[in-house]
């Protein structure tokens, strides 16, 4: 899972041990190491899934971490793309990274810019036509999804989208099922006997309440399948991007 370049076990015990806000701050210089930066996969199918909903001006990245998101955005959007985030570490890293990508590059995109705030209390008042976020949200306890989910929504233009990929619970028959369950109640037995707390859940983010929660919160809720990841014996699909217009 982890490769040579990534963080010790030693080094991830003491993110474990850390605020959640502090863990990542640590964790920043190696996350990209690490399989919990958000595979390119699902990147390059949410990307794909926008591409006709657009054009979009400005694009916003919420938790953008080491900035996997905001280079997603960079080819979606025309004037300016934003990181946001709580850790300093990983702000940093971001600009970093994705500096060097545009470096690379070497075309005249966007402008991009990282701003340091909670997510729960975003800064920003109606200037985007589209935010994503990726990989973030377990990390928001069920009561906080409102206050997260209003402040995209002040963050967006009229008819602005909110779009993130989300996948379909895994059957109880599914080793993954059980794995993800042992990890929260780890981490809900952590939390209870250990300060600070360092939230993240797996388990947290169903698709029934984060809709009831997003049209409470002024949304409209579309679900478009990821076909990349095809579809569970059901017939349903294995993901799916909630694509909420701001009505």
């Amino acid at each position: 899972m982890f490769t040579s370049q990534g963080p010790t076990l030693r080094e991830l015990a003491v993110q474990a041990l850390s605020s959640t806000e502090h863990g990542y701050d640590l964790l920043a210089p190696k996350f990209d190491h690490t399989p919990f930066r958000t595979p390119g996969r699902f990147l390059t199918a949410t990307a794909r899934a926008l591409r006709p909903l657009g054009p979009f001006d400005a694009g916003l990245d919420v938790c953008c971490g080491t900035g996997a998101g905001v280079e997603t955005l960079l080819p979606l959007c025309r004037e300016r793309v934003t990181g946001v985030d709580f850790s300093a570490g990983m702000l940093a890293a971001a600009a970093d990274s994705v500096g060097e990508t545009v470096r690379a590059s070497g075309r005249v995109g966007p402008v991009v810019d990282w701003v340091r705030a909670d997510a729960r209390a975003l800064p920003f008042g109606g200037g985007f036509d589209l935010a994503v976020s990726f990989g973030a949200f377990g990390h928001f306890l069920p009561a906080e999804r409102p206050a997260l989910f209003e402040g995209v929504q002040r963050a967006l233009r009229p008819g602005g989208l909110f779009a993130f990929p989300i996948g379909a619970p895994q059957p109880v028959t599914s080793p993954w099922h059980w794995a993800l369950l042992g990890f929260d109640a780890m981490m809900r037995v952590r939390n209870l006997l250990w300060r600070p707390r360092f939230v993240m859940y797996y388990r947290t983010f169903a698709l029934g309440g984060v809709r009831a929660d997003l049209a409470d919160a002024g949304f409209d809720v579309r679900l478009l399948p990821l076909e990349e990841f095809g579809r569970r014996p059901d017939g349903s699909p294995r993901w799916r991007l909630v694509v909420a217009r701001k009505v």
